[in-house]
């Protein structure tokens, strides 16, 4: 019977896996996911799976109350002069299922088609534990093993013929005491800092900043499935940059011109103080509308993003979400000057329509 229950839960997870799967798409763009979220799991509705129910025949639809009635008597609850009427159509079943951040990554990695991320230098990033793997006849007494060592006194006063079951009396001597041994374990260890620059300007209004929103929730989910531990940092700039947490950098109404360059240098400074790029794989999403104050300030961040960000970043994402107000024209300028460029990535996102495409285009390279 547990074996039978065991294969039927078995069962329902696949079919709610791919419910999961069928509806994904619709899910990465639309914000219902990310206000059903808690600490491990996500809460997902499902309204297509059929739950069971008992279904009734024709002759089985008699009961309580049959047979002949007064005048303006209801005849069925519900009925009757000034009442509503109740619909016969079926209603759908919405449930509700919990689904842990982890899956949720695999099931946009498997949508996706995204390979595997290969972590920068992680051949050369370790951590050092020790695992008790045997016996040795030397070592501290704070790893003697009581056990083995009495076992091997008793054989030995046994074999000697000084073992007395009167008196068992059991002296282990030097020779007889084992002691725990370890070894080394040798492991990679991987970290990652995602650092999100989002342009508050007077141009960016509220959809593209929801926009921007949902798209990090997934490139999140997915990165933090691929490394043990990862920082995230946000900063906001429109003239002036500065850091700020996630509810504010996505809450953040703002007015006024556009200097990209100030936002670089807080990315500098805060990997400076902090994350030293032979130990941290660095992950920089900028999300603008494509307006920069001057051509001056644009050069400048092509200085900045050849010289000292490409160079230690895994890749560097630049997200134009377009506007009716915003020209668009730093996206050309990217690609102009860095045509092909092995770690800069660049994406449209013109819609909710395009952020499925524009995250496979962020992630599909695997760095």
């Amino acid at each position: 019977m547990a074996q039978k229950i065991d294969q039927d839960v078995a069962r329902f997870k696949q079919i709610v896996r791919g419910s999961i799967k069928k509806e994904l798409r619709k899910f990465i763009s639309t914000g219902e996911l990310i206000g059903r979220k808690g600490k491990d799991v996500i809460s997902i509705p499902i309204p297509r799976i059929d739950i069971p129910h008992f279904v009734y025949g024709d002759k089985q639809k008699g009961g309580v109350g049959q047979g002949d009635g007064k005048e303006g008597d209801s005849v069925q609850p519900g009925e009757g002069e000034g009442a509503s009427k109740a619909g016969n159509a079926p209603g759908q079943h919405i449930l509700e299922v919990e689904v842990s951040f982890e899956e949720l990554a695999e099931l946009l990695g498997e949508e996706l088609e995204l390979p595997r991320i290969e972590p920068k230098g992680a051949q050369d990033l370790t951590s050092r534990s020790y695992k008790y793997t045997g016996m040795a006849p030397t070592g501290p007494e704070s790893l003697r093993h009581f056990k083995r060592t009495f076992k091997k006194a008793l054989k030995r006063h046994i074999m000697s013929g000084t073992y007395d079951p009167q008196k068992p009396l059991i002296v282990p001597v030097r020779e007889d005491k084992v002691y725990r041994s370890w070894k080394e374990v040798v492991s990679p260890r991987s970290r990652a800092l995602i650092v999100y620059m989002l342009d508050v300007s007077g141009s960016m209004g509220n959809e593209q900043k929801d926009i921007v929103r949902l798209e990090s929730f997934w490139l999140d989910t997915w990165i933090r499935s691929q490394y043990e531990n990862v920082d995230v940092r946000y900063i906001i700039h429109d003239a002036v940059a500065r850091e700020v947490d996630r509810e504010t950098f996505f809450h953040t109404r703002e007015s006024g011109g556009t200097i990209i360059s100030s936002a670089y240098k807080l990315l500098l400074k805060i990997i400076d103080e902090g994350y030293n790029p032979e130990e941290w794989n660095i992950y920089p999403f900028q999300f603008s509308d494509g307006d920069n104050w001057s051509g001056n300030d644009t050069e400048e961040c092509m200085k900045m993003l050849q010289e000292q960000l490409f160079p230690i970043c895994n890749v560097f994402c630049y997200g134009q979400v377009e506007s009716e107000y915003g020209s668009g024209q730093f996206l050309k300028d990217l690609e102009a000057r860095f045509p092909g460029h092995e770690v800069l990535i660049t994406s449209r996102i013109p819609d909710r329509n395009s952020i499925v495409e524009s995250i496979r285009t962020f992630l599909g390279k695997g760095k």
